[in-house]
């Protein structure tokens, strides 16, 4: 029998530098068989003991790849669900703080999702053959499952474009959850005309749609979006225009359309990364994405004389990834390396084999 874990309120109360040694000391006693992964968001006291850093698709197949014991994911629930999904079957994943949720995919749960495949069959008559459900990998795992059973797909923001290729070559119309603003810039990306993409209120009796908008639209959007995002606007590229004509603009597509439209570049995090570090010396830029990502990068530029700016002016910030701090990593490595699992992220074997269905579609088409 395994023993008890320790309880977390012994170290609740730790300071920042006793839970930074007992990180230290339980890293060196469980040697490789823990690998840390932080994905982009992640606080900077936390992110600094990553051995695997990135985005959450690209982490958790870097962690199947390892042959560490035990996967330590630093970032929220559906990415530690997704390395569940994709590791071997010796390999545990472990989520330090389960509080650590995304208030986005908690918009789209599988109850709504269904109650919104039965409404769109009594429109459609047969959902199953007219509209290919895309879930965004910011989703929890049943609805991944959704996705693999239906004939579905997941995407990411990198891949966003070539995935809606592939969901139309299937049928001819798209469910697009949980996040509207990442499926209308694809779409608006693809000439997609706007009044044909409509928003599905999952509140409202069919979706708050009427019968002729349903049969008219090419993508049905959730009703979602991202906290952080959402609080990037027109107005702030605006004023930053006039002070810094020469600056340049980037944006994540989780972010309103007409601050996509208003940026010179738009992609994923990863993306976001690649073309600030290898964009000029001297360049200024306007990034609309999460802060702690941005003030990483900017301290990273800095010596090249690149000026890197928050978006917003407001503190904005992935809250959930916050409450994954020293204190939980140290109460989680702790244990493992006492021998005692906690926080272990498991999804059950059916639901796990429909959601790596919909996983290994998107890899192939990718």
């Amino acid at each position: 029998m395994q023993a008890v874990p320790i309880s977390f309120d012994r170290f609740n109360t730790l300071s920042d530098v006793d839970a930074h040694a007992r990180i230290r000391a339980a890293r060196e006693r469980l040697g490789d068989r823990a690998v840390l992964l932080c994905h982009h968001y992640q606080r900077a006291d936390v992110y600094q003991y990553a051995d695997l850093t990135g985005d959450s698709l690209k982490l958790s197949r870097l962690a199947s790849e390892t042959d560490a014991e035990f996967i330590v994911f630093c970032g929220v629930h559906f990415m530690a669900e997704v390395a569940d999904i994709m590791s071997k079957p010796h390999q545990q994943a472990i989520l330090p703080d389960l509080a650590a949720g995304c208030s986005m995919a908690d918009m789209a749960n599988l109850a709504k999702v269904e109650r919104c495949w039965r409404e769109l069959a009594e429109v459609l008559e047969t959902p199953d053959a007219l509209i290919t459900p895309v879930t965004y990998i910011n989703s929890a795992a049943d609805l991944k499952a959704f996705c693999g059973e239906h004939g579905g797909i997941v995407c990411t923001s990198t891949n966003a474009p070539t995935i809606l290729d592939w969901a139309f070559a299937q049928r001819e119309k798209v469910l697009f959850f949980p996040d509207q603003h990442l499926g209308r810039w694809t779409g608006f990306k693809k000439g997609i005309p706007l009044d044909e993409m409509v928003v599905w209120d999952p509140d409202l009796e069919y979706g708050g749609l009427s019968v002729e908008q349903i049969r008219n639209a090419k993508i049905l959007l959730w009703k979602g979006h991202c906290s952080v995002h959402q609080m990037f606007q027109p107005a702030h590229i605006i004023k930053f225009r006039n002070q810094y004509p020469d600056g340049k603009v980037i944006s994540h597509p989780e972010s309103a359309l007409e601050v996509c439209r208003q940026s010179d570049y738009v992609g994923s995090t990863e993306y976001i990364i690649n073309v600030i570090k290898g964009s000029a010396p001297g360049t200024r830029w306007l990034v609309g994405t999460e802060l702690n990502l941005v003030n990483r990068l900017a301290e990273e530029v800095k010596p090249e004389g690149k000026i890197v700016q928050f978006m917003a002016p407001t503190v904005c910030m992935c809250s959930t990834m916050q409450r994954i701090d020293p204190q939980h990593l140290a109460w989680t490595l702790e244990n493992l390396a006492d021998g005692k699992v906690v926080n272990h992220i498991t999804v059950p074997e059916h639901e796990a084999r429909l959601a790596k269905l919909a996983l290994e579609r998107m890899l192939a088409v990718s």
